[in-house]
């Protein structure tokens, strides 16, 4: 894991060389104040709970993630630094895995920044705080996912913005997979549809989350869904490392 980690370091302090991280984060804690407290109503529900902003995050994500992946491989390649970066002594699995963990990593602080939140409702009430820790621990997950995918997506060209684009359908596909629209569509027209569109819903996953449920389940599903992704981010920097 030695590589791995030097290429953790390496990238998350590149995060925070530029502009870009901060942009980020402002953008996200804007973002997630205001649709908790005014699309979510948070205080007109009236209950000591952080649901209405779990409830966005993965909305959040759609657009924030691929922003945060598109450069991840794109710009490698666009450059030509990933052949540099593929001469170190490291495998590239290594590098696969700690692009990945800086950028979880990096989702994770912003995440954290949100602790206001947390302190206004226990301000406010009488809060279930284990269960706000496994909603964010569900939103990490979902991060993972979201990451997973766009790395793998970056990894195939050279175009950020394509790399972003097609980020976001794929991880609008799963978010919405799962929403009722969606699912009684299907269900009358191509019901075994429906049941994959259930089975790979990242909203639904988090729901357990966010009720404070921890089910095994669902760890299986995130963990074997980013290795997957992990696994085809690596098969595609191999094909196209000579491009």
């Amino acid at each position: 894991m030695g590589g791995a980690i030097t290429v953790f370091r390496r990238e998350l302090s590149g995060y925070f060389a530029t502009p870009v991280a901060y942009v980020f984060i402002v953008i996200f804690l804007i973002m997630a104040g205001a649709l908790t407290f005014t699309v979510g109503n948070f205080f007109a529900r009236g209950q000591a709970d952080l649901t209405p902003f779990f409830t966005f995050v993965p909305w959040l994500f759609l657009f924030l993630v691929p922003a945060l992946t598109m450069r991840l491989w794109a710009e490698e390649r666009r450059l030509g630094t990933i052949e540099l970066l593929l001469t170190l002594p490291i495998a590239q699995w290594q590098a696969v895995l700690g692009k990945f963990l800086a950028a979880w990593a990096f989702c994770g602080i912003a995440l954290a920044l949100t602790f206001p939140l947390v302190i206004t409702v226990n301000v406010l009430g009488n809060p279930d705080n284990g269960v706000i820790l496994t909603g964010y621990l569900g939103c990490m997950m979902v991060a993972g996912a979201f990451l997973a995918v766009g790395a793998a997506i970056s990894a195939m060209t050279k175009n950020q913005v394509i790399a972003f684009v097609l980020a976001v359908a794929a991880c609008f596909f799963l978010t919405a997979a799962g929403s009722p629209v969606v699912t009684e569509f299907l269900s009358k027209r191509i019901p075994l549809l429906a049941d994959l569109a259930r089975a790979i819903s990242i909203t639904d996953r988090l729901n357990g989350f966010t009720r404070g449920v921890i089910a095994a389940r669902d760890f299986v599903f995130f963990a074997s869904f980013m290795a997957f992704f992990l696994f085809a981010n690596t098969i595609a920097i191999d094909q196209r490392k000579a491009d």
